[in-house]
């Protein structure tokens, strides 16, 4: 398979939060081959289990052959495949911008198209705040020159599938 015919797959891994498990995970799709596009890893509601937003890119086949090597790690509880055409997704940039007396107001009107938050400010510039898809948050940093951006922190993707637009009772 050519690599133009991979596609990016988002799972969702739910798994008891144990040491090591992060890097268990991790190794096994490493090991066979797979880039780790995203990865994003957090408590639930029940702080015993740990969910992971996995994105890899791949073909079908394998992504679903990675999603059944995932069932053999012992502490994983649940793979879930995330639907693209059905999914809500989000990811947290946070940008250190350079900015001085006569850009700043221009660095805070960006932030406002974008709604984004300052989250900090001081004489050299700005710590901003922009949620959203992968692509908005690219968009952002995009408008700025290098020199202007002097540090970005990502997140990652989180994503879950949305509700079925059908109740079922």
């Amino acid at each position: 398979m050519r690599e133009e015919e991979y596609t990016d797959h988002t799972i969702s891994v739910l798994v008891n939060n144990h040491p090591g498990v992060l890097s268990k995970l991790t190794s096994l799709i490493t090991r066979r081959g797979f880039n780790i596009e995203s990865i994003a890893a957090g408590p639930t509601k029940d702080p015993d289990m740990f969910r992971l937003t996995i994105i890899v890119k791949g073909d079908d086949q394998s992504v679903e052959q990675i999603q059944k090597q995932l069932y053999k790690i012992v502490d994983t509880v649940k793979v879930s495949p995330i639907d693209p055409r059905n999914k809500v997704e989000r990811e947290i940039g946070l940008i250190k911008l350079r900015a001085t007396n006569g850009s700043r107001n221009e660095v805070l009107q960006m932030v406002n198209v974008f709604k984004g938050q300052v989250i900090d400010s001081g004489p050299g510039g700005f710590v901003v705040e922009i949620v959203g898809s992968s692509e908005k948050v690219d968009s952002f940093i995009g408008l700025f020159p290098p020199q202007q951006v002097v540090e970005v922190a990502r997140t990652g993707i989180v994503a879950m599938n949305r509700w079925e637009k059908k109740q079922t009772r």
